[in-house]
């Protein structure tokens, strides 16, 4: 909502996905690729239309079922890792346990994460410690600690040079078919999106699949 009124960002947007799924979302910046995204999260509340996740409404849900549902059902990979600067590598992979219940076997997975993404070595370092790449690995198996039903990622290897942009997007395919998760990711690369299997462009608040 603007002074003026309200603001179209997305208009018709119909999305239909089934586990396993792996989509690249493009368009220009300001077309709505980020709020597609955040709706998709369960972050922001669409105005009209509906968002349901395994038969579940997210937006139907109190405060702290949602926050719940948050952190079980969906990950996040942001362009910027987010990486808590004080943390150690370890210990932010198991940043999205301190608000779970159980699991006894946190720790063990989130080795298993970082050595799957090649930082084995790297559990006791601190983010200013790691190449940009190197983050961003982090920043994916944190993304995967809970088994997430849907991965969303916003412009996940913008901020990285070539080789280091090609093995974080190797490495996300990789996890994305082990784990079966539900993955949506918007960029403006072409190189990357060209490796999705199904490919969406959004323009003028609609969605629209390429050939």
């Amino acid at each position: 909502m603007t002074p003026r009124g309200a603001l179209p960002i997305l208009s018709g947007v119909s999305l239909s996905l089934n586990r396993g799924d792996a989509v690249a979302v493009m368009g220009p910046s300001g077309s709505g690729k980020s709020t597609l995204l955040y709706i998709l999260g369960a972050l922001e509340p669409p105005t009209s239309g509906a968002v349901t996740l395994d038969g579940r409404n997210p937006f139907a849900l109190g405060e702290r079922e949602l926050a719940t549902f948050r952190n079980r059902e969906v990950g996040f990979l942001f362009q910027d890792h987010c990486l808590l600067p004080q943390c150690s590598v370890l210990e932010n992979v198991l940043t999205p346990t301190l608000v779970a219940r159980g699991g006894d076997n946190y720790g063990e997975r989130a080795r298993a994460l970082l050595e799957q993404v090649g930082l084995a070595e790297r559990l006791r370092h601190r983010p200013a410690e790691l190449s940009g790449g190197e983050k961003q690995r982090a920043a994916l198996a944190r993304a995967l600690m809970m088994r997430p039903t849907l991965l969303l990622c916003d412009e996940p290897t913008g901020n990285l040079d070539q080789r280091a942009a090609e093995r974080v997007a190797s490495l996300l395919l990789e996890l994305h078919r082990e784990q079966q998760t539900v993955l949506v990711v918007v960029t403006h690369s072409p190189e990357l999106a060209a490796r999705f299997p199904a490919r969406y462009r959004l323009t003028e608040q609609t969605l629209q699949r390429e050939p």
